[in-house]
């Protein structure tokens, strides 16, 4: 008993004489600390015994909820031969660390505080279809706030894989994906959610740069959860990138030159048929149309998976050109005039000149007409009748020469031998006879290759218009589609 008394005496003489001590101390601290300033004290406060490499939830069964927000700055470059594309975008994304909380008025009001992103744990949100590293400028400080929200706002520059389709070139419209999610955590220790509504997301625009070639529709955005194994869960968001072409500069240094070729060929067919000058324009045509193939062909988009429709255009417009050069040809060679040339089979004129010139309204041309087409063919050997009235020209040739000598005997004129006078008309009528016989065949010719003029005609015009008819209707089935793709 006494000792406890002693014991209690001792205490309280260590009370009085320490007491003081320990007072002074505290103020000495407290006044060291009022000479910090506030954010150096929170700083302190916050990281002094704080672990990055440990998830901040109190409770580990509890997940970490990370807020994605993504917003489309700029369209840099579509890549269709590699299937790359090139943004550049605003992330932000926020999540609560509950190891980094405290009260505002213990120190100042402080409401928020910026630290550097190295201190503290950062969740492993990646995008799925990364191929390579942008050039993004590196921001190395993060926003808390008092309750523990954490505010990691970045700009990124995006260079992703992305499935491209350009058969609709130029009129395409691209659907590429930004899959966030993250890289090692199960959707039981990190789960992600959208920061803002999916509306607003999808009709944000207020930072895109609009003036570039590609013109931003809208972007949408799904939640998906996903398993590797049947065990473990992953939680990604998805960002659907929807983008149009602008065609305006391709319309104007693609298809106008293409067109305007395809018209002057057209154009073409108003050439005489039997001018050699049809088949040189024809030729020119085709030539400057394969210049022109070799200038656009770095324009054109190339895959190993697909041909743009565009291509497929320029290769028919180039097979057009062909066709149409081959039927002048074919046409110049029926009307070109020979000297041996047959005439034109009755076969051939049937078809021709009675079914086709009637079905094509050809009654009009000036080498169609009932005397053309009924025009009997001319023997090339005297007939009878033509032997009867040599005989009596001839017979009256020798009258006349019998008057002439009865004038002349009377006159008292001597007068050649009868004999001789004979051989002289006769030799004179087969002159005559000969050149009878050369003119006739020279008539003959020239309605031979009048008859083949006029049936090279009426095939020309039929086969003018099977082009016509292909090339508009070529032309109509594209631009409905591609106006069907602009503007859907």
């Amino acid at each position: 008993m006494p000792l406890s008394l002693r014991q209690v005496l001792l205490a309280l003489l260590l009370l009085i004489f320490l007491g003081p001590c320990e007072g002074r101390r505290k103020q000495g601290t407290k006044a060291a600390n009022n000479t910090k300033p506030a954010l150096l004290q929170l700083s302190d406060h916050l990281l002094t015994h704080y672990k990055k490499s440990v998830r901040p939830v109190l409770d580990w069964r509890k997940p970490t909820t990370v807020s994605i927000d993504v917003m489309i700055y700029a369209i840099l470059s579509v890549d269709e031969k590699n299937q790359v594309l090139t943004t550049y975008i605003w992330y932000r994304q926020y999540w609560v660390d509950e190891f980094l909380k405290w009260n505002p008025e213990d120190f100042d009001n402080i409401t928020q505080l910026s630290i550097p992103t190295d201190y503290i744990w950062v969740p492993d949100i990646l995008i799925n279809e990364f191929v390579d590293v942008g050039k993004s400028p590196n921001i190395p400080y993060v926003y808390i706030r008092h309750q523990g929200e954490v505010r990691n706002y970045k700009p990124i520059q995006v260079v992703t894989a992305c499935s491209l389709d350009i058969y609709n070139f130029p009129f395409d419209v691209q659907n590429c994906s930004l899959t966030f999610t993250s890289w090692l955590h199960t959707i039981q220790d990190i789960n992600i959610s959208l920061w803002r509504l999916p509306e607003k997301v999808k009709l944000d625009k207020s930072v895109f740069m609009n003036q570039g070639e590609w013109e931003l529709l809208y972007v949408l955005t799904q939640f998906r959860e996903f398993s590797v194994e049947s065990s473990e869960s992953y939680a990604e968001m998805k960002f659907y990138v929807v983008m149009r072409r602008r065609p305006l500069f391709y319309t104007v240094s693609l298809l106008l030159p293409s067109i305007f070729l395809m018209v002057m060929d057209i154009v073409g067919f108003y050439l005489p048929p039997d001018s050699g000058e049809r088949v040189s324009f024809k030729i020119t045509l085709l030539l400057g149309y394969s210049v022109f193939l070799i200038i656009v062909s770095d324009t054109l988009p190339a895959t190993a998976i697909g041909t743009p429709l565009i291509g497929v255009y320029f290769v028919v417009c180039m097979a057009l050109l062909v066709i149409s050069l081959t039927e002048t040809i074919l046409i110049v060679r029926l009307v070109h005039r020979q000297e041996l040339q047959p005439p034109v089979p009755a076969w051939l004129r049937h078809l021709v000149l009675d079914r086709a010139a009637v079905l094509l309204c050809f009654r009009n041309h000036p080498y169609h007409s009932p005397s053309a087409l009924q025009r009997p063919t001319v023997p090339s050997h005297p007939t009878e009748n033509d032997t009867c009235s040599a005989t009596i020209n001839h017979c009256s040739r020798l009258g006349g020469l019998q008057d002439l000598e009865k004038t002349t005997s009377e006159r008292g004129n001597p007068s050649p031998p009868p004999q001789e006078n004979s051989l002289i008309v006769h030799g004179l009528l087969q002159e005559l006879v000969t050149i009878r016989h050369f003119l006739e065949k020279q008539d003959e010719c020239r309605d031979i290759a009048r008859d083949w003029l006029l049936v090279g005609s009426v095939l020309d015009v039929l086969l003018f218009r099977i082009y016509l008819l292909a090339v508009l209707a070529y032309s109509i089935t594209l631009g409905t589609l591609w106006s069907i793709w602009q503007y859907a």
